[in-house]
């Protein structure tokens, strides 16, 4: 290890890792969201909408959080709750503004992609991925 815990690799992966999450959250707060909304809007990506369960799988979250970010979204007119799928289950949709918000929040993740892929060049950016795969691995256990 280094000879302090703050130049270590996995303090600056942290500090990376929070630093990205918060430039990623900037297009969420300006419009008064909160972290995790942009992981439910971009789970409604079909414009048919997507199963509750769906949602519950895509985000981690507990049906009694995922219920009250839906019930907060829709107050805030970003998705509507309906029926889904042949089966009619419930879940929801994006409604016109909800979609200018995930589109919004996926071009904001483009544009940083695009600045550390400038920055880092494509050999090094490539080499950054498999070296973030492979962590990824061995702290998955």
């Amino acid at each position: 290890m280094s000879k302090s815990a703050a130049g270590s690799t996995l303090y600056r992966l942290i500090e990376a890792g929070h630093l990205a999450r918060q430039a990623l959250l900037a297009p969420l707060v300006a419009r008064g969201l909160e972290a995790g909304d942009d992981a439910i809007l971009l789970g409604l990506a079909d414009p048919s909408g997507t199963t509750t369960q769906a949602l519950l799988e895509f985000t981690g979250l507990a049906a009694d959080q995922l219920d009250a970010r839906l019930a907060r979204l829709e107050s805030r007119d970003l998705l509507l709750r309906l029926a889904v799928g042949p089966e009619m289950e419930p879940g929801a949709r994006l409604s016109q503004q909800g979609h200018a918000m995930r589109q919004s929040i996926e071009d904001h993740w483009a544009y940083l992609e695009q600045t550390l892929a400038q920055d880092l060049g494509d050999k090094r950016q490539k080499h950054l991925r498999k070296a973030l795969k492979r962590i990824i691995e061995v702290l998955r256990f």
